[in-house]
């Protein structure tokens, strides 16, 4: 597998957050000239081809896999709030996990739920109900996640005091009925 495919398949990942030249470097285990080399085609590459939709980003030092400006209007219509009414699965278990691990950040949300939680959280922050709430000090500084306010409304929550406890839940009334967390609405 080349450098250029590696490089692409470990910005995807990255998501929103990107990741550091060094890292890429130390991933990669490529000097960090050569990385910049491979950076620079690789971009060059997804800018001249008009059949793709993504661009490589270079914000300080960190590298993101970004949609091209040319596709801000299918970008903005896949974003509408009328596209779909309900939330995802994927959304419902990140916003629980949120709920009630906040503040948190996506990697630790990727930890819990075993898959890669950048687009839900995405969809998440634009539809109000998780916002950034600042940086975790850690190495990377990750953005960390809560609920919003309007989280709260949606819901009929006072306060996230008003959150069932999870540890009422036992797995026999887990498996053996529906366990609503939430109120069930189509305006979202």
């Amino acid at each position: 597998m080349s450098k250029e495919a590696q490089l692409e398949a470990i910005l995807y990942l990255a998501g929103d957050e990107g990741i550091t030249e060094d890292q890429l470097s130390q991933l990669l285990d490529i000097p960090a000239l050569q990385l910049h080399e491979i950076i620079k085609k690789t971009k060059d590459k997804l800018e001249d081809d008009h059949d793709r939709g993504l661009s490589i980003l270079r914000v300080n030092d960190v590298i993101k896999l970004v949609t091209k400006n040319s596709c801000s209007d299918i970008v903005g219509k896949y974003f509408q709030k009328d596209l779909n009414k309900n939330l995802s699965q994927s959304a419902l278990e990140v916003l629980s996990i949120v709920a009630y691990r906040q503040p948190i950040t996506r990697i630790e949300i990727d930890d819990i739920r075993g898959v890669n939680s950048a687009g839900a959280i995405q969809t998440l922050i634009w539809r109000g109900l998780v916002e950034i709430s600042g940086k975790k000090e850690v190495a990377g500084h990750p953005n960390l996640y809560v609920t919003t306010e309007y989280f709260l409304q949606y819901f009929g929550y006072q306060s996230l005091d008003d959150l069932p406890l999870i540890e009422s839940f036992s797995d026999s009334v887990i498996d053996s009925q529906q366990v609503e967390l939430f109120n069930n609405s189509d305006d979202i």
